[in-house]
């Protein structure tokens, strides 16, 4: 039984500093962070830390999530932890080849000895759910955390490109003649940039990203030697209730420091052609899996091509929300919608075999999700995009990005939006690419 208690705070940043530099310490913890943004509905917590693992579960792909479900309904408690794209080979009948640098399984979760939450409703309260000590001491712990400075990285590191340029434009072409052939409509293309033998403090990297980006679904992962570092504004999947909510992310524009430059962008891609073609085959995606499980005709789109400024890009965000038919146990509601279709494209499955044939690197927790249960069965999870991953064990740093390509795509142009989604990541990095 969790021993609750709510404790006043003066100053939110200072809290949430706090947080993460207590939260840091413990081997495994999870900080999930909404920077505040202003335009994210469907919001239950500012800051939600989990710290200190009781007992967890991890898998690979076979029986990850069936043994995920076990493990949530013997406990019936808070679980926090992470779904890997390759978890698709659970799902569908296909399999991951590619190299793996950062040796993470398919999937883990773990029952948090404590998590801490402010939530959305009243920044000024701070509330502790303890399985091992009174909340008043864990208080104390984190009132008692004296945050280091995020200082600048010292020097500049070369990240290498696993699918060098001209092979990248070579696969854009190759999967524009698939969508010509009717194979895929869509089709979302990934490229790894990596760091070997590259050492890495993975805290004040993730507060240099984190400020940068202020994104609604900002996530610091430790699980021992691992860490994700993550500056995610997608979310792929909440439940509260019998509402589910899913709200995929296609089409991206550079903001611009003057305003009214920065407005025709915003018009630019409020009015794309392209970008809401992309969208609307992701948004028809999320309908159709949600409906696998939501009641008839309760499956809505509550916005379509939605534009949402953040501090280096505007995004279109559609949101799809449907109502979760009864005695659905919320990990066959996740299952069955992942992996989430902004990162496949359509049709999923083809998408997801011809992603394997001409990417290079096995996605891993790219393009996966983060998140957590709580006692009473809902959860929220983000994509796992514009993160770092890191392990320390081996000093391999990965910065995975990608786009959507559809049939008139041109590789220039995409390679050039991997670019634009990669320079946040670099920059906290002190990094560059490989000429």
């Amino acid at each position: 039984m969790r021993q609750v208690a709510h404790f006043q705070i003066n100053n939110l940043a200072t809290a949430k500093k706090q947080l993460l530099h207590w939260a840091s310490r413990h081997p495994v913890c999870v900080y999930l962070d909404s920077n505040s943004y202003p335009h994210q509905q469907h919001r239950s917590w500012e800051c939600l830390v989990a710290v200190g693992a009781a007992d967890s579960f991890q898998a690979t792909a076979g029986q990850a999530f069936p043994g995920l479900q076990a493990f949530a309904k013997q406990k019936q408690d808070w679980l926090f932890g992470f779904l890997g794209y390759d978890l698709k080979n659970e799902v569908e009948a296909l399999q991951s080849q590619n190299p793996d640098g950062l040796g993470l399984p398919d999937l883990y979760f773990f029952q948090p000895e404590m998590v801490v939450g402010i939530s959305s409703e009243n920044l000024h309260q701070l509330t502790i759910f303890s399985l091992i000590e009174t909340p008043e001491r864990v208080w104390a712990a984190i009132q008692n955390t004296i945050p280091q400075p995020a200082d600048e990285p010292a020097h500049s590191r070369l990240l290498h490109p696993r699918l060098p340029k001209a092979d990248y434009l070579q696969a854009v072409e190759a999967v524009r003649g698939h969508i010509v052939e009717g194979d895929v409509y869509e089709l979302n293309l990934c490229q790894e940039f990596y760091a070997e033998n590259s050492t890495l403090i993975p805290l004040p990297t993730f507060e240099r990203l984190n400020a940068r980006a202020q994104a609604p679904f900002a996530a610091y992962l430790r699980k021992q030697n691992h860490y994700l570092l993550c500056a995610s504004p997608e979310r792929f999947l909440r439940k509260t209730g019998d509402l589910l909510v899913s709200q995929p992310i296609k089409g991206t524009r550079r903001r611009h420091s003057d305003p009214a430059e920065d407005a025709l962008i915003r018009e630019a891609l409020r009015t794309s052609i392209k970008d809401r073609a992309e969208n609307v085959m992701i948004v028809d995606l999320v309908r159709n899996d949600l409906a696998r499980h939501c009641q008839p005709g309760s499956v809505q789109v509550e916005e379509l091509f939605g534009i949402y400024g953040f501090q280096t890009v505007y995004q279109m965000i559609s949101t799809i929300t449907g109502t979760l038919r009864p005695g659905t146990h919320p990990v066959v509601a996740i299952r069955d919608a992942f992996p989430m279709g902004s990162m496949t494209g359509a049709p999923k499955v083809m998408a997801m075999e011809l992603i394997e044939h001409y990417e290079r690197s096995r996605r891993g927790l790219y393009s996966g999700a983060v998140g957590y249960f709580t006692p009473a069965g809902d959860f929220d999870f983000n994509v796992v995009i514009r993160s770092i991953l890191y392990n320390a064990a081996n000093h391999y740093i990965s910065c995975q990005v990608g786009g959507a390509i559809v049939y008139d795509s041109t590789p220039e142009e995409e390679y050039q939006e991997c670019l634009l989604k990669v320079q946040a990541l670099l920059d906290v990095l002190g990094a560059r690419l490989q000429a």
